[in-house]
C-alpha cells in the first residue's frame, strides 16, 4: 500500500503538512474525533499500523477521521508534537489531544481505541437523538419527515437497528408496504430478532392482515352480541380494532377468543396476539398486561 497516496477530499482519510494540520486536526476535531498518525516510508511497524487504522476509520463510517503525517516531510510539525519514535498516534477531540499511543497495535485495541473517541465525542448519542426526533416526528403524524430522518441516521450507519425498523414503520404509516417490506432488508444477518426489526415486521403483517378490514366496528359487534359463541366475527372484529388504531380492544377480543377455544383457526388468536405485542413493544402498558393475562390463561 502506497501510504502517501492522495485521498478525495471527501474522505474520513487524508495526509496533512505542517500548512493543513490546524484546518485538518485542530479545527476539524471540533465536529469528529481525529485520529493522526505520524509514520515514514522506512518505518516497518508503519505499514501493518496505518492500514489497520485506516480500516477501522472507514467502518466507523464518519464518525472518526484519520490524518496521516510524514515525519520526514513535516519534521517541524513531528518536533512540536514531541515525537520521538513512530509509528506514534495521537487523537484529537473538541480541538484538543485527548489520547494516544505508540508502537504497533492489534485490531482489536485498534478497534477499542476508535470507539472510546466516539463514545467521548458523544458521536452515538448524536445519532440517538436523532432517532428520538424521528421517532416523535412519527407519532405526531410527520410520517415523511420520519423517514427522511431516519434515512439520514442509516447514512451515518447503515446497520443502525432503530433506524432501519424506524424508516420501514414511517413508509408504513404512509402505506408503502412494499417499501417498508424493503427497508427490513437492510437488517444485519443475524439481527432479525431485534426488538425494533420485530416490531416493524410484527406492524407490517398486521398491515397486511387487516387491508380488508374496514375499521367498521357496529356490524361485528352485533353478530357478537346475537351469538358470542361466533368466533370468526370476534376475530373479524379484532383485526377492525387494530385497523381502526384501537390496540387495547383488539387485545381484549383476542384473549376473549383465546379463552373461548385456543386451538381456533390453528391458534390464530395467539398468533395475532404476539404479532400484535411485537409491533406495541414491550414496554407498552397494554402489551405488559395482555401478556399478564395470555400468561394466567396458558397456566390456569
Amino acid at each position: 500500500m502506497d501510504l502517501k497516496a492522495p485521498m478525495p477530499a471527501a474522505s474520513p482519510i487524508r495526509d496533512a503538512t505542517e500548512a493543513t494540520f490546524m484546518a485538518d486536526v485542530v479545527e476539524a476535531s471540533v465536529e469528529v474525533p481525529v485520529i493522526v498518525d505520524f509514520w515514514a516510508p522506512w518505518c516497518g511497524p508503519c505499514k501493518t499500523l496505518t492500514p489497520a487504522l485506516e480500516k477501522a476509520v472507514t467502518e466507523a463510517k464518519g464518525k472518526v477521521r484519520l490524518v496521516k503525517v510524514d515525519v520526514d516531510q513535516n519534521q517541524r510539525l513531528a518536533a512540536q508534537m514531541r515525537v520521538q519514535s513512530i509509528p506514534a498516534v495521537f487523537a484529537f477531540v473538541g480541538g484538543q489531544p485527548v489520547d494516544g499511543f505508540m508502537g504497533a497495535q492489534s485490531p482489536a485495541q485498534i478497534k477499542a481505541f476508535v470507539d472510546r473517541l466516539i463514545e467521548m465525542s458523544g458521536g452515538n448519542a448524536g445519532l440517538e437523538e436523532a432517532i428520538a426526533a424521528a421517532e416523535e416526528m412519527l407519532a405526531e403524524g410527520a410520517a415523511t419527515d420520519a423517514a427522511q430522518t431516519f434515512a439520514a441516521v442509516l447514512q451515518e450507519d447503515e446497520t443502525n437497528l432503530a433506524a432501519i425498523g424506524g424508516l420501514a414503520r414511517s413508509h408504513l404509516a404512509l402505506g408503502e408496504i412494499e417499501q417498508a417490506k424493503g427497508v427490513l432488508e437492510l437488517t444485519p444477518k443475524g439481527k432479525e430478532s431485534d426488538p425494533a426489526i420485530a416490531a416493524a415486521r410484527a406492524q407490517i403483517e398486521l398491515a397486511e392482515a387487516t387491508a380488508g378490514a374496514t375499521g367498521e366496528t357496529a356490524e361485528l359487534e352485533a353478530r357478537l352480541a346475537a351469538d358470542p359463541s361466533d368466533l370468526q366475527a370476534r376475530y373479524d372484529l379484532a383485526l377492525a380494532r387494530i385497523g381502526a388504531g384501537d390496540s387495547v380492544g383488539a387485545i381484549d377480543d383476542l384473549l376473549e377468543l383465546f379463552r373461548r377455544d385456543r386451538e381456533w383457526n390453528e391458534g390464530a388468536a395467539k398468533a395475532q396476539l404476539f404479532k400484535l405485542f411485537d409491533s406495541l413493544g414491550p414496554k407498552s402498558e397494554a402489551v405488559q398486561k395482555g401478556r399478564r393475562r395470555l400468561s394466567s390463561m396458558i397456566f390456569a
